[in-house]
Formats: C-alpha cells, sequence, structure tokens
C-alpha cells in the first residue's frame, strides 16, 4: 500500500479515536469527581448513553426558530472536528500536521462561539440573550491571554504549528524552562474558561444567576443538543491535548512504527486520566467565582501570558 495513503488513513484514524475518546475523557471526569465527593458515580462511558439518548429522542422547535438555530448544532460539531483532525493525539506527522496551526485553531473555537451565540439570541429568550454577553465577555477576556501563550510556545519551537512545535519539544528532552511554566498555568485557567468549567461556569447547573454555556443552548433538544453536548466533549480534550502537547509531550509517536504508536497510546491515556485527576481537585477545591470576578480570573490568566512571553525572551536574548 502506498505511504501516504497510509499516513492519511492514520490521520483519518487518529481523528476519529479523538472525537470517540472525547466523551470517555468527560466521563472519567466526572466519575473521579464523584468518588472525591462521596457520592454515587456513573460508569466513564455514561456520556455515549446520554448521547444516544438524545440521538433517539424527537426534535421538538420553537416557533420562531430560524435557519440559524437549526443549523448552529451542525456548525458547531463541524468546527470542532475539524479542531481535533489537525490535534496531534497519538502520532504526530500525519498530513493534516499541514494545517496544524493554533491560530486556526482558536479560529475553529470563535467560529463554533460566535454562532452559538447567535442561536442563544435567535429565539429570543431572557436567557439565551443572557448567555451570549455572557459567553461574549469571557472570550473577549479569554482569547488574548490563549493567543500570548500560543506565542510563548511557538517562539521555543519558532513555528505556531502545533505538530512541528510537539515534536520539537519532544527531541530537546526534558529541560527546565519558567517561561513554560507561566504559560501553563494561563492556559490551564484559559482552559476551565473556555470549557465552561468551574470556578468560571458550572457545566451542571441550570440556575439562571450562574449560567453561562447552558443559557444559550436550553431551547435545544434531541439529536441537536446531542451534537452541542458532544462537541462541549470534544473541546474539553482539545484544551487536555494542548495542555499534554506543549508541557508534557513524552510518549507522542515520532513515527509509524507499532512499537511507537503502542507506547503513544498508553502515555497519551495514562496523561488524559491523570489531568482528570487534577481538573477533578481544582473544581473541588475551588467554589464557583461570581461573574464579576471572573474579568480578573482572566485578566491574572493574561498577566502570566506576558509574563511568560517576557521571561522566554530574556531568555533567548541570554543564550
Amino acid at each position: 500500500m502506498d505511504r501516504e495513503l497510509i499516513a492519511w488513513l492514520f490521520a483519518a484514524a487518529q481523528t476519529l479515536l479523538f472525537i470517540a475518546a472525547a466523551p470517555l475523557l468527560a466521563g472519567w471526569v466526572q466519575r473521579v469527581k464523584c468518588h472525591m465527593q462521596n457520592r454515587s458515580a456513573p460508569a466513564p462511558w455514561q456520556p455515549y448513553r446520554d448521547l444516544a439518548k438524545l440521538f433517539g429522542k424527537q426534535m421538538v422547535l420553537a416557533g420562531n426558530a430560524s435557519w440559524l438555530f437549526r443549523v448552529t448544532p451542525y456548525i458547531v460539531f463541524g468546527a470542532m472536528l475539524l479542531a481535533a483532525s489537525v490535534m496531534p493525539l497519538i502520532v504526530v506527522q500525519v498530513p493534516t500536521a499541514a494545517i496544524a496551526d493554533v491560530i486556526v485553531l482558536v479560529g475553529f473555537f470563535a467560529l463554533a462561539r460566535f454562532f452559538t451565540a447567535l442561536a442563544g439570541l435567535d429565539i429570543g429568550t431572557a436567557f439565551g440573550g443572557m448567555g451570549a454577553s455572557r459567553e461574549m465577555m469571557v472570550a473577549a477576556l479569554a482569547e488574548p491571554a490563549m493567543l500570548m501563550v500560543v506565542f510563548t510556545f511557538s517562539m521555543t519551537a519558532h513555528t505556531t504549528n502545533l505538530s512541528v512545535a510537539t515534536a520539537y519539544i519532544v527531541q530537546q528532552g526534558l529541560l527546565l524552562r519558567p517561561s513554560f511554566l507561566f504559560a501553563l498555568l494561563a492556559l490551564a485557567m484559559v482552559a476551565v474558561a473556555e470549557a465552561s468549567r468551574i470556578p468560571v461556569d458550572n457545566p451542571a447547573t441550570h440556575l439562571e444567576l450562574t449560567m453561562l454555556h447552558e443559557a444559550m443552548i436550553l431551547e435545544y433538544g434531541g439529536r441537536h443538543l446531542a451534537l452541542i453536548e458532544w462537541a462541549s466533549y470534544i473541546k474539553l480534550m482539545i484544551y487536555a491535548m494542548l495542555i499534554i502537547n506543549f508541557a508534557f509531550p513524552w510518549g507522542i509517536a515520532l513515527d509509524f512504527s507499532m512499537a511507537a504508536l503502542a507506547l503513544g497510546v498508553v502515555t497519551v491515556a495514562a496523561k488524559l486520566m491523570l489531568l482528570a485527576v487534577v481538573l477533578v481537585i481544582w473544581e473541588t477545591v475551588l467554589a464557583k467565582m461570581r461573574l464579576f470576578r471572573v474579568p480578573q480570573f482572566l485578566g491574572f490568566a493574561f498577566m502570566l501570558s506576558v509574563l511568560a512571553m517576557l521571561t522566554q525572551i530574556m531568555l533567548e536574548a541570554s543564550s
């Protein structure tokens, strides 16, 4: 079989594995969280059951819903699917690595957020408008910090390409980089905000005073809600893989040998499980903050990202 065809098959298989494993990561987070709070824990594959149940339900739409409201779930899921296709998961050297740019990834997130906010406004409910305005406020504060973190990591590898940067960090080996520490903390803070996690948001609540993301999708049901929920699982896993690939990329396969691929699967699964435990500890220790404190939280993340970039510039100037 042609080598290029094999590479494309690996790229497609990696993308399918990414979107298929995303609900499992969310289920593992929920299970660990229940154990830490001394509650009865569901099975890790409970999100698959929830998605199957939603796909089997009848669609109910508001009478004044426009075409925008109907197509938004497909656009959101498609954007997350494209974002997952450029993320290195098991192996780095795949054909999609040519378009695996972090700025493009941020653009996919912005596209999904834009249409979700428009859909929240489309029905004309108070909750939808409130959630859309809050989501745009969080995005306006989180995206600058995210881009500063991206530029800090890209200065090390001299590229914004995810695959090239990941391979460069792996080949450099374990080095103490103070700039990476600041950037990692900033990326973690942006990730919990963008993935609608505590302390910025609570994905399990339906209280009108605390909802951000959930307020925009209250009118959805059936397969539309299933696609949006699945997209949120994929987004959480994308941010988890960003943290892993930038801070702890060792173990990812640099070629298509069976030994490298097997090692990549094992190490990625172990790192995702460990990162999920860290996320659960974070959400258990911290409480949901008031909305007016979110700018301070994300402002601190932006300050950390700026500090990371300045530290990286000074390190490069002194070397």
